[in-house]
């Protein structure tokens, strides 16, 4: 897949819209009841980076980044201010974070994060992380990154220079971007409309990669 390893201006993706998207499909039967099923594994995250353009200079900025993206063709790094850490938005980063997921190599870990509760839970895995974010621990004890492990930021493995012991507890607290793309070909903007305070629409969609 076609993607450029840059984030979307911060600044202006903090004043942006947007949220979680799933599919469901519902049945109702004959009698009232309910089938319900996803033909989604996994949830999707959709944007509106309109609401973040606050000056001609900031809508500038986008349209450059457009441009250089070819539009819908390159897909890039965007940060989602509402859940962008291993942790809540407001708690400090701690390797203890995340139980990591095995990779199929004794010694590489897929970096994940997890929502769950007493009544079920979702793993989602993270592709994009901040590579000097990573903190990883083996059984509560932090190990140093780029001398006991390395992390390639662009799939989120994390490989340890020394195969943990058997039945060993995998952890790691960090920061990540979610890859989106973004989902329209055009960006119309009305000059007079944004300086009288019209809001341009730029979706911005998440890929699965």
């Amino acid at each position: 897949m076609s993607f450029h390893e840059i984030r979307f201006p911060s600044a202006i993706s903090f004043g942006s819209t947007g949220g979680i998207e799933r599919r469901t499909e519902i049945v109702t039967l004959v009698n009232g009841f309910e089938e319900r099923n996803t033909p989604w594994s996994q949830s999707r995250r959709r944007y509106d980076a309109g609401l973040g353009v606050r000056s001609l200079d900031d809508l500038s900025k986008v349209l450059a980044f457009y441009e250089a993206r070819h539009g819908q063709l390159y897909g890039f790094r965007w940060k989602d201010w509402l859940d962008f850490k291993s942790c809540p938005p407001s708690a400090e980063i701690a390797p203890t974070d995340q139980v990591l997921v095995a990779d199929g190599l004794a010694d590489q870990f897929q970096l994940v994060r997890r929502y769950e509760d007493a009544a079920g839970s979702y793993i989602r895995t993270i592709r994009k992380p901040n590579q000097s974010s990573v903190r990883i621990a083996v059984d509560g004890t932090e190990l140093i990154g780029g001398t006991e492990f390395s992390v390639d930021a662009e799939t989120g493995v994390v490989t340890l220079n020394q195969v943990p012991g058997e039945g060993a507890s995998v952890t790691a607290g960090f920061e990540f971007d979610v890859p989106v793309r973004f989902d329209s070909d055009t960006i119309d903007v009305n000059i007079r409309g944004f300086e009288a305070g019209e809001i341009p629409s730029i979706p911005i969609v998440e890929v699965r990669i």
